[in-house]
């Protein structure tokens, strides 16, 4: 044939494909829960294409409210919220739905969190730096049913059932503390300064003195390196 037979040939740019509804639909739907907003907008962006993003919360009270709501398959939730954490947020939603599927998502890497969270009821805790990829397959394996663990923090579940950690005791301690004493302890146990520990948390070398004195006091410590022995002893830091 020749060209005026098959008619004009053109290089037209062709039209971006429109994503299947079916494939869409298939995806596992997703709240994302975390007190950054820089945070949750990054994990937008990582799984955004991947999953159904259904809402957000930043607080313990918007994210019961959101999760109730929706319904998603998982909730990616930190452990350390306004309002009570990650563990209030389970607790409220489980009393209502007893089926919702939480995976923690942290920076902390700390065994009292683990333990506190998945006691609590998550299938899972995976830590801040994992990729999106990874994280869009624990999504994936925690909707399914699977348990998804980061392999450094699986070791603290182990040692949990197998009686290597004392869970009664690291619980009932560390329930005398508060959010903020509990972060001024691990910083002070990993060998900060005063200095550097109020420069972390944007508060006073005064204000971290109390919180170390308030420390000591409740956990009826003598000094600073009692503190750090007790804090390595239950894997703090």
């Amino acid at each position: 044939m020749t060209d005026s037979e098959t008619g004009p040939q053109t290089n037209a740019p062709q039209a971006p494909a429109t994503p299947d509804p079916r494939t869409q639909n298939s995806y596992h739907s997703v709240v994302v829960v975390d007190d950054h907003a820089m945070f949750r907008s990054g994990v937008r962006a990582e799984i955004g294409a991947k999953t159904r993003l259904l809402g957000e919360a930043d607080d313990v009270d918007s994210a019961v409210r959101v999760v109730l709501e929706t319904r998603p398959d998982v909730v990616l939730l930190d452990v350390h919220l306004p309002g009570g954490g990650g563990v209030e947020v389970i607790r409220r939603v489980h009393e209502k739905n007893a089926d919702q599927k939480f995976l923690a998502l942290s920076v902390s890497d700390a065994a009292e969190d683990v333990i506190g969270v998945i006691r609590a009821g998550a299938r899972g805790y995976v830590t801040k730096s994992i990729s999106g990829d990874e994280l869009i397959d624990a999504i994936r394996r925690v909707a399914e049913g699977d348990a998804v663990f980061s392999p450094r923090l699986a070791g603290f579940v182990l040692d949990a059932f197998s009686g290597a950690i004392d869970i009664a005791s690291v619980d009932e301690d560390l329930d005398r503390l508060s959010q903020r004493e509990r972060e001024v302890l691990r910083l002070i146990a990993r060998g900060y300064a005063y200095k550097e520990v109020a420069r972390e948390l944007f508060i006073s070398i005064k204000t971290v003195e109390t919180h170390v004195s308030s420390v000591l006091r409740k956990l009826q410590l003598s000094n600073r390196h009692q503190l750090t022995r007790w804090a390595t002893d239950r894997r703090l830091v």
